[in-house]
């Protein structure tokens, strides 16, 4: 089994998905691990760190594809569309590629992965059970998102967020506003709270509550029916826009009060539900900042732009879409982690096997022998069900040579 990780090309991109603390795990599993030259610079790990841990090196990434089995990167061709497009060519029949692929958001990405009879794993689509946590790449790197939105918020803020009291006067803290308390919010509000933030946080989710104040934040509660915000998966679904017009409201009387708005309500494969109107922005005090987490599926909040700074009547927001690549080292620590653990989930002596069924298995892989086999992403793209694999048939008993049949005579 030879394992290859190729250098991000992204734009921006500056993990690597695989660092040298990993690469002994896969070695002790029968794995050669090939490193493209570099490709561990931008987050830290020098090619002298991965030689050090047993890895071997490649020139190119296409001498990468050429001798692998299995590909990692953080961004596979899905959330790679530009630069990662000539990936399609290197790909081999049965290779195994594992990345974020961002399937539910770019179908006809994961349908080009197959035309190529590659083996894709999505890992956006790891199950929310317990056996798959350490897997989970969203969660990870949605610690490192929410980590940093509260930092890049206060360096844009004209105040400090602590109470101070000093001999010129007394500094009265900043007012943080989190909506959504998934991963990424709840790291929001820890941060800006050792930072000395007052902290209000909103998630649909009843159940969130408990979360928030745990956090030392105070938790907006809209009194609304809000049964059902999660899918089987634990991911928030869509609620309609009934529900939302009133929330928009709700919201936007929290941000009146707020120096600091961090929204990161996302909908996997769906349009970011609208949360903060403009007039809401422009009801926080002036040299208020707000950072948007879900720009780049269309936006939490109505004014925001995806990787841009918008300027509002004096309020500055943000709609950031990659910040985990600007703390790489231990965003591309985490991931390797993650994709490690998949990855020997699937070795069995020395071997790969693919369980279809390890829901682990059967709830990630998107492509196989040239046909999309996710049963949500077929779904989703009006295909048939596939077939279940059929049985070998039985072979009728046979009557030994000294028996008579019944009848015979």
């Amino acid at each position: 089994m030879i394992v290859a990780v190729v250098r991000e090309n992204f734009p921006g991109e500056q993990r690597v998905a695989l660092v040298p603390g990993s690469v002994p795990n896969l070695t002790k599993a029968g794995a050669i691990v090939l490193i493209e030259k570099g490709a561990g610079a931008a987050a830290g790990f020098p090619d002298q760190q991965y030689a050090d841990k047993g890895a071997e090196f490649v020139e190119s990434r296409q001498e990468a594809f050429e001798k692998a089995d299995v590909i990692f990167q953080v961004r596979s061709f899905g959330t790679n569309p530009e630069a990662g497009k000539a990936d399609l060519d290197y790909m081999n029949p049965g290779q195994i590629v594992i990345g974020m692929a961002d399937p539910l958001g770019n179908l006809a990405a994961i349908q080009e992965v197959a035309s190529r009879q590659a083996k894709l794993f999505a890992l956006e689509m790891i199950p929310r059970i317990t056996r798959a946590q350490s897997m989970d790449v969203l969660s990870s790197q949605a610690t490192i998102a929410g980590y940093r939105a509260a930092l890049l918020a206060a360096i844009h803020l004209p105040k400090m967020y602590p109470m101070l009291m000093t001999a010129a006067g007394t500094l009265s803290p900043a007012r943080v506003f989190v909506i959504g308390a998934g991963v990424a919010g709840l790291q929001a509000i820890a941060t800006a709270k050792r930072l000395g933030a007052v902290v209000t946080a909103y998630d649909v989710r009843p159940e969130a509550k408990e979360q928030i104040e745990s956090l030392g934040a105070k938790c907006a509660q809209l009194q609304l029916d809000a049964e059902g915000a999660q899918d089987k998966g634990g991911y928030a679904k869509d609620l309609g826009e009934e529900f939302y017009t009133k929330q928009r409201d709700f919201m936007g009387e929290i941000c009146s009060e707020s120096d600091v708005v961090i929204t990161t309500a996302a909908i996997p494969g769906r349009k970011s539900p609208l949360l903060v109107t403009t007039y809401g922005i422009r009801r926080m005090p002036p040299g208020s900042v707000a950072i948007d987490l879900a720009a780049e599926r269309g936006g939490n909040i109505e004014a925001s732009e995806p990787d841009q700074t918008v300027q509002l009547d004096g309020i500055t927001i943000l709609g950031p879409t990659n910040l985990a690549s600007e703390i790489p080292n231990h965003a591309s620590q985490m991931f390797s982690h993650n994709i490690t653990k998949f990855l020997l989930n699937m070795v069995k002596e020395k071997q790969l096997h693919l369980n279809m069924d390890d829901d682990i298995i059967a709830g990630t892989i998107a492509t196989n022998e040239g046909d999309v086999v996710n049963s949500r992403l077929r779904e989703m793209m009006e295909l048939p069900p596939l077939a279940p694999p059929s049985l070998p048939e039985a072979e009728p008993d046979r009557e030994s040579p000294e028996q008579e049949s019944p009848g015979d005579s």
